[in-house]
């Protein structure tokens, strides 16, 4: 659940990170010199094929080709990082259909960054935080220079990696709809078919890439991250393999996180946006309770007015008492079901997985990372990872988070 403070660490964050991966280098892989015995299968019947999935590419076009020079111009207050930049890189607008909440097809987009490169690439599917709906010129597929994708993301494209970068439903193409903030099915279906139609993008234009999928994302992008990793292995495993994925500081356990922030007694900076979380599941899963079913007076009347108005930093001056012992007992069970449907916090990836997350965040808290961690070592997963950022809050952290998650993706 970022906010526009991402702006704030997005360009020197990444840029260090890009920097320390360079530095880095590729892990050697192993290999034997000894020969393996030979083994003869007995035959057996070829499997039945399963059809290809239907194409969701609707269209795209060109926003421009920027020269390696122009990249790091973008980052000249950065030492060393504008010499990463080694091609140049075109940016297109794709369109592309998805399916929005309700199951109804719709028209979305995203942005697609490419390098100019010799040799095939592999692609990173990006997950971007959270945008207002006054940032709308913030998603990706305007290309602006507000975006997360215009500074450093564009010169990680220039090292050698397609970028998808979707910009859910809400935004972009699909911006006549709401956005569905913070619910999981949707954030990875649309970051999905984003991924399937800058496969089929690259095809169509002969750009040269290799079958690996990284995936990343940071807050809400986080939060997508970690929902699309789980869609693609449940239902993707095939046709869009997960290489591996680095979320940082997601809200994967969501019913735990609505308990956190209902019996806080602490003040919460960031309840305008929790706000909006509940007001995306009351509409998507249809529970259609009045607004003073979940505030007190004369905060239901406002944000009825307006559902972005300003609200208090106490949980207890905020919720209506009722909603607050609902959800603390679990006694109603339409909102409990709609928020365990959104908890993406409880299964077995099979792909490496590394969970970042500030030890201080005291917007989106840590537990909901090492909540991740245990249940999906619980499960056998033997894969993930819980990387702590000591002292990191939920914008402290996220330089480091990129500069540690480019490290983590460049052993595969």
């Amino acid at each position: 659940m970022l906010k526009t403070h991402i702006s704030r660490f997005s360009a020197s964050g990444w840029a260090v990170g890009l920097l320390w991966l360079i530095m880095l280098g590729a892990v050697p892989g192993c290999s034997s010199a000894s020969p393996e015995p030979a083994t003869v299968a007995p035959p057996t019947a070829p499997p039945p094929v399963a059809p290809p999935p239907a194409p969701v590419l609707v269209g795209s076009s060109l926003i421009g080709e920027y020269a390696p020079a122009q990249l790091a111009a973008r980052v000249a207050d950065i030492p060393l990082v504008g010499a990463l930049a080694r091609y140049s890189v075109r940016v297109y607008r794709l369109t592309y259909t998805t399916r929005n909440t309700d199951g109804q097809a719709v028209t979305a987009s995203g942005a697609v960054l490419v390098p100019v490169a010799p040799a095939a690439v592999p692609v990173i599917s990006y997950q971007h935080g959270t945008l207002q709906p006054d940032e709308e010129n913030r998603a990706p597929s305007y290309y602006s220079q507000s975006s997360e994708i215009w500074s450093a993301v564009s010169v990680l494209a220039a090292t050698g990696y397609v970028v998808s970068a979707p910009d859910y439903i809400g935004y972009g193409a699909s911006k006549a709809l709401p956005h569905p903030y913070e619910h999981g099915a949707s954030l990875a279906s649309a970051s999905a078919d984003m991924l399937r139609a800058t496969r089929e993008f690259c095809a169509q234009q002969n750009i040269n890439i290799n079958k690996k999928n990284f995936l990343l994302g940071y807050s809400e992008g986080g939060y997508a991250t970690m929902a699309l990793h789980q869609l693609l292995e449940e239902k993707y495993a095939a046709t869009l393999p997960v290489t591996a994925s680095a979320p940082g500081a997601g809200a994967y356990h969501k019913s735990a996180f609505a308990r956190y922030i209902l019996n806080s007694t602490e003040p919460l900076n960031f309840l305008s946006t929790y706000v909006w979380v509940l007001r995306t599941y009351d509409r998507v899963y249809q529970l259609n309770r009045p607004l003073s079913y979940y505030y007190q007076q004369p905060y239901a009347t406002r944000l009825q007015a307006d559902p972005f108005s300003a609200v208090p930093r106490q949980a207890a001056e905020l919720f209506a008492p009722a909603f607050r012992q609902a959800v603390l007992t679990s006694s109603d069970a339409p909102l409990t079901a709609t928020l365990t449907a959104n908890d993406v916090y409880d299964w077995q990836p099979r792909a490496p997985l590394a969970l970042f997350h500030g030890t201080a965040d005291d917007y989106v808290p840590f537990f909901n990372s090492e909540d991740a961690y245990n249940a999906m070592r619980a499960r056998g997963a033997i894969q993930v990872e819980l990387r702590p950022i000591p002292g990191g809050t939920h914008f402290t952290a996220a330089p480091v988070y990129t500069l540690q998650a480019y490290a983590f993706i460049s052993q595969f």
